[in-house]
């Protein structure tokens, strides 16, 4: 059984990796964690899906006290700018649908017609968005009455398999602060930080990694090696030669172009969202901190130039924009063969990157790593579980790609070269299929991709809603029901809304109070 590990490359991934598994095993296995002070984070995984609570609750680390340390924000939805024409939005919650006589709402929403903003007709979310509100009271009382945070009968750390609820927010945060909370973490918990160049990784003769060569600590040792190398895939794609493959046929997005934009929030506000504004090229995100915007230009290069791209961003933002650094960034869309070859494991970037469109680079990240310790091998490195880790990271990333692919197939807006050839690329295998069956019917779990990739029916029910290019019917089987439960149930929705509207404070007034107590963990 590995009892030495050693993780090449810091960063978020490095350092949710290195905190992880001393969370899991504590003393019980040794940790090294080895990073230049030359190469840098990339910054683009500052959004992330709710499942993430999973990870914090882990580490046992309380929101109240690593949000301020990370200038990090709530992340109700993401809102959709523009993908369906100019001038259109709607919203992408984490909310899952209501049920109305054996039906989904949205179903009902369909045949009903009740406004144009399918969003606001079935969910809280929409509003409290628009209206910049926080999902907690001042009291720090969730929003959702109807989920059970922690209690006197939880007596065991969660993961990802036991997300058995939508929890409703995800979190917005500076990804170089976290990286640097999480240091401080695993450290105080025994993990080995080395500051230093890799020169080098030897393998033995059986092709697998002895030690790695550093510039200043000479060898380093270890029994597994995860490698957090970002894009370069130092360890998996150099030294042990693993193929990448490519999703560009399907997703062409690969370049971005990033700005760190200085805001005064309390005069702004924060809306609880990530924004992904649609493009001529692609598409740009807007990620709202506690005191600065993220905002960056996911586009394909066969379409425009990094300068263009670059000033395309400026103007969007403004002049807040003027004599701001702009950090240019290749992207490697696509996941490598196998995750874990021999005795390396590839941890974020370097296993795959499905492009930033649904804040899924930090759920790969998480995703990786708990896969990790459930299938961590043992004295006989039993090459079932290398297999079962790999088929479970695959399934992940191919599905995540499928719905990405969606966003481009099933967006009405047809205005120029870059979203006619949206509606002509190819599509992963299947997904044409689920497509034509989802016009009679939305989908349900018997309809998506099968594999755990983090989304669920309702987040595909909802893009093809929002992004209007496919045509939709409702359940013919409505026509011959009764619709007064439905229409309560629209009443009760704009009820509900229009009260947590009223009574929840802002996003900025609640994270007002909550900043100024900024301190490292414990």
């Amino acid at each position: 059984m590995p009892r030495s590990v050693v993780i090449v490359g810091g960063g978020t991934a490095g350092w949710m990796t290195a905190s992880y598994l001393k969370a899991a095993f504590a003393d019980r296995i040794e940790v090294t964690l080895v990073e230049s002070a030359r190469v840098g984070t990339i910054g683009v995984g500052e959004a992330t899906f709710s499942t993430v609570r999973h990870f914090f609750d882990y580490l046992g680390l309380d929101e109240r006290e690593w949000m301020p340390a990370c200038q990090a924000t709530y992340k109700l939805a993401i809102r959709f700018e523009d993908w369906r024409h100019k001038g259109h939005h709607f919203y992408h919650p984490f909310e899952r649908q209501r049920m109305v006589d054996g039906f989904p709402i949205t179903d009902w929403w369909l045949q009903q017609g009740v406004t144009d903003r399918f969003d606001r007709d079935c969910f809280l979310i929409a509003a409290l968005c628009d209206a910049k509100r926080s999902p907690r009271h001042h009291d720090g009382r969730l929003f959702e009455q109807d989920f059970v945070e922690s209690g006197p009968e939880r007596v065991h750390r969660t993961t990802l398999s036991e997300q058995d609820t939508q929890f409703p927010y995800a979190y917005h945060f500076d990804a170089s602060l976290l990286a640097d909370y999480l240091s401080g973490y695993a450290v105080r918990r025994g993990v080995r930080h080395v500051v230093d160049d890799v020169l080098d990784v030897s393998l033995d003769e059986r092709g697998w990694i002895d030690h790695v060569l550093t510039r200043e600590h000479g060898e380093l040792r270890g029994d597994l090696f995860v490698d957090c190398t970002g894009f370069r895939g130092l360890l998996l794609n150099k030294a042990l030669e693993e193929p990448f493959q490519s999703y560009q046929d399907t997703l062409p997005n690969d370049r971005a172009v990033a700005l760190r934009v200085p805001v005064d929030m309390a005069a702004k506000g924060i809306r609880p969202c990530t924004t992904a504004s649609a493009r001529d090229a692609g598409w740009i995100w807007t990620i709202p901190l506690f005191g600065r915007i993220g905002t960056g230009y996911v586009y394909a290069s066969e379409y425009i130039t990094p300068e263009e791209a670059e000033r395309d961003l400026r103007a969007f933002v403004g002049p807040a924009a003027d004599d701001l650094e702009a950090n240019h960034i290749r992207m490697r869309i696509g996941r490598s063969r196998d995750s874990w070859v021999r005795n390396c494991v590839a941890v974020g970037l370097s296993s795959g990157f499905v492009e930033p469109l649904e804040s899924t680079g930090i759920f790969f990240i998480q995703h990786g790593i708990e896969q990790l310790v459930k299938h961590f091998p043992g004295d006989d490195w039993n090459p079932a579980l290398r297999d079962a880790y790999n088929r479970s990271i695959a399934n992940c990333m191919d599905g995540v790609r499928e719905f990405l692919v969606l966003h481009y197939r099933g967006a009405a807006r047809t205005d120029n070269q870059y979203w006619r050839d949206a509606k002509t690329r190819p599509v992963p295998d299947a997904l044409a299929e689920r497509m034509e069956a989802w016009q009679t019917r939305l989908p349900d779990t018997e309809t998506v991709f099968p594999h755990y990739h983090g989304f669920e029916p309702y987040s595909y029910a909802c893009m093809l809603l929002g992004l209007g290019g496919v045509p939709l019917r409702s359940s013919p089987a409505l026509a011959l029901l009764s619709d007064a439960s439905a229409h309560k149930e629209f009443q009760i929705v704009r009820d509900q809304a229009d009260e947590l509207v009223r009574t929840l404070p802002s996003q900025h007034e609640y994270f007002a109070r909550l900043h100024p107590a900024s301190n490292g963990p414990g």
